[in-house]
């Protein structure tokens, strides 16, 4: 998602929490069509949820984990959760908004809510691996 992971999480399968962060997707949901929820940030309560749709074999070169398709940004951290973050866009694009000036400063102002970058995406992806791998 591209946020700091400094609020607490679970990932939820069926009736059971993991708060391992370092839990693996394959333990998580070993299978294909295999669903389950992922929930960031108790407060602002950022529910996922995620269905397993392939699993592929891995080229033998493919460096791993590996993100290949997304869209829009990730919306700020602490933001307030998803009514947070309806307001933040609202005052971002309207400059008479009494917070525009407040949320323009807070959060980058070149900042574009349909962006997605995925190169800075795998990034953060082998960032959390090697953290995983040293854990």
């Amino acid at each position: 998602m591209g946020w700091e992971d400094d609020h607490l999480h679970i990932f939820r399968v069926g009736d059971k929490d993991y708060e391992n962060e370092y839990m693996t997707l394959m333990r998580l949901a070993p299978a294909e069509k295999f669903k389950f929820r992922y929930l960031y940030d108790f407060g602002d309560n950022w529910l996922h949820d995620i269905l397993v749709e392939k699993i592929l074999p891995p080229a033998p070169t493919q460096e791993l984990p590996l993100c290949i398709k997304g869209a829009r940004a990730c919306p700020p951290e602490d933001v307030g959760g998803i009514w947070g973050y309806y307001d933040f866009l609202e005052a971002r694009r309207n400059p008479d908004h009494p917070a525009h000036d407040h949320y323009m400063e807070w959060f980058e102002e070149e900042w574009d809510e349909e962006a997605f970058d995925l190169n800075k995406a795998n990034e953060r992806l082998r960032a959390c691996w090697q953290r995983t791998k040293r854990g």
